[in-house]
């Protein structure tokens, strides 16, 4: 029975464990481009900044000022602080940190998805939860398929 290994994936995680050196943590841009390849926002050697603004804001948004923004208050945050942004490429790359399970939304507002033990506005109680319900359902998976290798033997 072959099959067809596409339409079994559920959900696509990337985290990379970058180094981190003193260069990345110099300029604010190092650190949210650092934190964009971490979390596989971006590709290595990708230059798109537009991803990279969306991701600035949020952090500041979040992290700085403990707040969730609309599109309109980032579209005015990332045309001060990078360059200006159509709000169609905005919602774009909002829309994909959403599907990645990065950020979620709600009335109108954006904000990183909360985690499941702590202050949502703390950096370090987000990054510790961040995947970590689909952590727990991928090795949970991956524990049954290797049992039920064990099992089987060679009869699989």
């Amino acid at each position: 029975m072959a099959l067809n290994e596409s339409e079994l994936i559920q959900k696509e995680i990337t985290l990379r464990n970058v180094r981190l050196t003193s260069e990345v943590l110099e300029t604010r841009r190092a650190s949210i481009r650092w934190l964009a390849l971490s979390l596989g926002i971006i590709n290595p050697g990708e230059s798109r900044l537009s991803s990279l603004a969306v991701l600035d804001a949020l952090v500041h948004f979040q992290f700085v000022r403990n707040m969730d923004p609309d599109v309109k208050t980032m579209v005015e945050y990332i045309g001060a602080n990078w360059e200006p942004i159509n709000e169609k490429t905005l919602r774009y790359h909002l829309l994909r940190m959403k599907r990645m399970g990065i950020i979620e939304n709600e009335q109108g507002t954006f904000y990183f998805k909360k985690p499941s033990v702590g202050d949502r506005f703390d950096a370090s109680a987000w990054a510790r939860g961040l995947f970590e319900s689909d952590y727990k359902d991928i090795s949970g998976k991956v524990g049954e398929v290797i049992d039920r290798i064990k099992e089987a033997g060679t009869r699989m």
